[in-house]
Formats: C-alpha cells, structure tokens, sequence
C-alpha cells in the first residue's frame, strides 16, 4: 500500500487513520520558535461527515486511501432505499437514506449523480454541480417589487426550499447550483 507522511498532507488527499478513511479539509505547517514543527490539520471521516481538527508529527506515516468514483444515474426510491444504476453494466446498487439525504435535495429520478466507493462500498452520493429544477410552490412577486434585489422562499420539486428573486413565479425552471444552495438563474 502507498504511504504518505504527515509532512506531505495536502486538501483532499484521502487516508486511513484509526481504521477511518479521512479527507484532508484544510492544514498548516507550522514551525515554532521552540520545539519541533508539527503539521495542523482539520480532517473528515469520508464515511460519517465528522470534521476533526488534530496536530501531526511531520514524520508520522498513514496508509493512502484509494476512492472510486463512478457515474451513476438515480433509478427509483421504494419507500427504504434509493436505487442507482451504473451506466456501464446497468447494474442496481441500493443506498439508504442517511447515505443520499443531502444529494436528495437536488436530484430527481434519472438524474445523474458521482458516487464514491471505498473497497468497493458506496459511502457519499454528489449531485451535478449544476441542476436545472421546477418550482412546486412559491408566493407570487409583489407588483412594483420586482426591481430590487429582494428574495422569497420558493420550494422546488424536489422539496428543497431555495431563496429566489422575487420576479422568478411558480411552475417556472430554475439553475440551482448544488455545491452553494443557490438561486443561478432561470432555464
């Protein structure tokens, strides 16, 4: 197995720590006036979302960890577990809630999606960075309103509710951006 050393730690370099996979969020070298340099680093279980922050003897060697990531499509949810097919082998792999809720709010059946496998587990499920969804229910704007730059709760078909412009009306497609949350543009 590859290694790499604390000393070499870099943003979103993938390692086993504890028998955990963590990502490396953010680090910092750092070398006191006294004492030895040490490495700072916030790190994330790729599993559970938990963000830790530990210091690290530059010396210190962990075990890299190799992630897959594969293109998938979004198939179908039965009422426990959602479904997604690998567009190569059309195969079905089933994923619980707790592992797609946060892609959830931006993905509708046969969307596609980048799912992430560690010795062959799916353990996170990405949307596009970009999606283009329609708006199930939002207040009209109010006349003579519409040119500031005012924003209204508007909830999209996926049931995630969005800030929009207040010229943007029910029933109308909007370009979400999935890594922010937010409002692009309208379709």
């Amino acid at each position: 197995m590859a290694q790499i050393m604390a000393g070499d730690f870099r943003k979103g370099i993938t390692f086993e720590m504890d028998s955990q996979v963590m990502i490396i969020v953010d680090f910092q070298h750092v070398k006191p006036g006294k004492g030895a340099a040490f490495v700072r680093a916030k790190v994330r279980n790729v599993i559970t979302g938990g963000v830790i922050e530990r210091t690290f003897n530059p010396s210190e060697k962990f075990e890299l960890a190799h992630i897959e990531r594969k293109a998938m499509q979004y198939s179908y949810n039965d009422g426990e577990m959602y479904y997604f097919m690998d567009e190569e082998t059309f195969d079905m792999i089933p994923l619980n809630f707790n592992q797609v809720e946060d892609a959830l709010m931006f993905v509708k059946e046969n969307m596609p999606v980048t799912i992430s496998f560690y010795k062959g587990s799916p353990f996170s499920v990405e949307p596009p960075n970009f999606v283009e969804l329609t708006i199930t229910h939002c207040e009209p704007g109010v006349k003579g309103n519409t040119a500031q730059a005012g924003t209204k709760p508007a909830t999209l078909e996926t049931g995630y509710v969005i800030q929009v412009p207040l010229f943007v009306n029910e029933g109308e497609t909007i370009r979400v951006d999935t890594r922010t949350g937010e409002y692009m543009s309208r379709v």
